[in-house]
């Protein structure tokens, strides 16, 4: 059956198997990651559930989400070779990545930053020439430091486990990631107050959207007709869209944004609901 496999479309397959099988993070709090019982979470997770929402409506049938967890490096060859269905995590847009997989609008926005010791001078660009900066492999926020600084020695991690351990045990001299990312680690470390995340402004600023196998037209209508239903909602005050974003960002929220980052949140929202026509509100 693998050819007649690949030649359906993810809506096809949906429709036949009553199962959407979507790829995220393990370790990008708050946007997918694995709690102490090992499930999947975070504002990444709630997307896909709303996308399985949509689906259902549209199938006229219940729908199975099944969640895989997968590393940076796994996510495209397993919507490529179609193991998984969607990525929803903390993925931005590249035109490297666009050339094997599709992209949905952006739900959210990150950028690159620095994690470094509280007594280090580590942030310009200028201050990164033979430092050893971590990084995730095939990760934008690997291109923002190539970008930023060539000169730039880069240690490449499995995990961002691996790099906040590989910082406190003195392996490398700033750990490279998403802002909020960086965020969600230092609100949680126990001795938060030896780092601090560099610089003021991010190397790079990025949306966050979810990836799908390329010519499923149909399907990434109704992913991106679930995220604009959702910012729409959030923007004018549905208190259950609400209730979704502060789960993963509110004052008592996985990681509490501040309000530069809770402003760019919206702005970005904004920008994408305007550039479309208006969801119903009898859809909201």
């Amino acid at each position: 059956m693998p050819d007649v496999a690949a030649a359906e479309t993810v809506m096809q397959k949906v429709a036949r198997t009553g199962i959407l099988t979507a790829g995220t993070s393990k370790d990008a709090l708050p946007f997918a990651s694995s709690d102490n019982q090992g499930k999947l979470t975070g504002y990444s997770v709630d997307m896909l559930a709303l996308i399985k929402e949509r689906l259902e409506k549209e199938l006229d049938k219940k729908i199975q989400l099944k969640l895989v967890g997968l590393t940076p490096a796994e996510r495209i060859p397993q919507i490529v070779n179609r193991q998984v269905d969607i990525v929803c995590d903390a993925t931005s847009f590249t035109w490297e990545r666009d050339k094997k997989v599709d992209f949905s609008v952006s739900y959210g926005v990150t950028g690159t930053q620095l994690l470094v010791k509280k007594a280090s001078n580590l942030g310009s660009p200028e201050s990164l020439i033979n430092k050893r900066i971590g990084v995730l492999a095939q990760t934008t926020n690997e291109l923002a430091i190539k970008r930023a600084q060539p000169k730039a020695t880069l240690v490449y991690l499995k995990t961002r486990a691996e790099g906040f351990a590989g910082l406190q045990q003195g392996k490398i001299d700033a750990f490279a990631s998403d802002s909020i990312l960086l965020e969600g680690w230092l609100q949680k470390a126990k001795n938060s107050d030896a780092f601090a995340i560099a610089p003021d402004r991010p190397l790079s600023q990025e949306g966050i959207a979810c990836m799908v196998p390329e010519n499923n037209s149909k399907f990434l209508d109704s992913v991106n007709y679930s995220l604009v239903k959702f910012m729409q909602g959030f923007v004018n005050g549905n208190q259950r869209y609400v209730a979704i974003f502060d789960r993963s960002f509110g004052s008592q929220g996985a990681v509490f944004l501040n309000r530069d980052l809770r402003d760019l949140f919206l702005e970005t929202m904004q920008l994408v609901i305007e550039f479309r026509e208006e969801i119903p509100k009898g859809d909201l």
